[in-house]
């Protein structure tokens, strides 16, 4: 006697299960905004407004059509063994396998194949965003807790100047600083090759421009250097990516990019304000730190 199965029939669940998925997609295109859609398009990345930008941008791309292919695959192999090893009759076990060589060979092999491809293009695209070539503009940052101060230089560039002490690429500065109640704003030069030097006065915090789809860790005690080459002029946003205290959330800045005209009038009304320093602003008694916290002048956070 063979194993006996209740009989039942499936349609109704399939047309409720139907008009139930035609239901949601309609409630959920229904609510795309245009900003909804321009995600959808980008998969979740933001604008690219830098030279460099989309290499990062490819590499997303490429692997979401990775890991859809990679879905694809395993829903197939699903759907195939649901079919090929359904249940026939009700007085029918199916034969059971205990392995298929081929299809462990694959399943071993082509997850490797796929580490390889993607650490390869992941390298590539590394190597792009922390090339460092001579830049046409270099601006010092000093990320402090909890906001960044940004030294402009005056005058002509040395572009081989490491940025060290007694190593400046330009002889003085103008800058400015955020605290407790301003968000500060770095403004660029659009099109052209800028490298930030990227400093921290205390702990370590991560310059990141969501647009420029690159970022970088500013570490006490080295400079670390970024180079990007904005391309399309406009207002970003800007933050600290790594956990830097409690007033982490508070290390914001506004990203300008504009053109060279407005970038060397934005330099003289710095000076005009008097916001300017023979050598850039990189820590210790030399840096802003932000003031509003609402605590005394021993406590950490305060204004020093």
């Amino acid at each position: 006697m063979g194993l006996q199965v209740p009989k039942f029939s499936g349609a109704p669940a399939r047309r409720a299960t139907r008009v139930a998925l035609l239901g949601v997609t309609m409630l959920v295109l229904a609510g795309c905004s245009a900003a909804d859609e321009r995600q959808i398009r980008n998969l979740a990345m933001p604008d690219r407004v830098t030279e460099q930008g989309p290499y990062t941008y490819e590499l997303w791309k490429w692997a979401w059509v990775a890991a859809m292919a990679t879905g694809i695959i395993v829903w197939g192999l699903i759907g195939y063994a649901v079919v090929k090893f359904r249940r026939r009759s009700d007085d029918e076990v199916p034969r059971q396998t205990r392995y298929n060589l081929p299809l462990e060979v694959f399943y071993t092999i082509a997850p490797v194949l796929m580490c390889i491809v993607f650490f390869f293009h992941t390298v590539r695209v590394q190597d792009v965003q922390t090339e460092i070539s001579t830049p046409d503009v270099t601006v010092e940052v000093t990320g402090q807790q909890w906001s960044w101060t940004f030294n402009y230089g005056v005058g002509e560039q040395t572009p081989d100047a490491t940025g060290e002490p007694d190593d400046y690429a330009y002889e003085s500065y103008v800058y400015t600083s955020g605290d407790g109640s301003e968000i500060p704003t770095l403004v660029l030069p659009v099109d052209q090759r800028i490298q930030f030097n990227l400093r921290s006065a205390d702990v370590i915090h991560n310059f990141g421009v969501p647009s420029f789809l690159t970022r970088m860790d500013a570490i006490p005690g080295r400079v670390n250097k970024l180079q990007v080459t904005p391309t399309v002029e406009g207002e970003y946003a800007g933050k600290c990516y790594e956990l830097c205290g409690v007033y982490h959330s508070r290390m914001l800045f506004k990203v300008k990019i504009v053109s060279q005209a407005e970038y060397d009038q934005y330099l003289a009304d710095l000076a005009d304000a008097g916001q300017t320093a023979e050598t850039p602003l990189i820590g210790g008694a030399d840096v802003t730190t932000q003031t509003g916290l609402g605590e005394d002048d021993n406590q950490e956070g305060s204004a020093e």
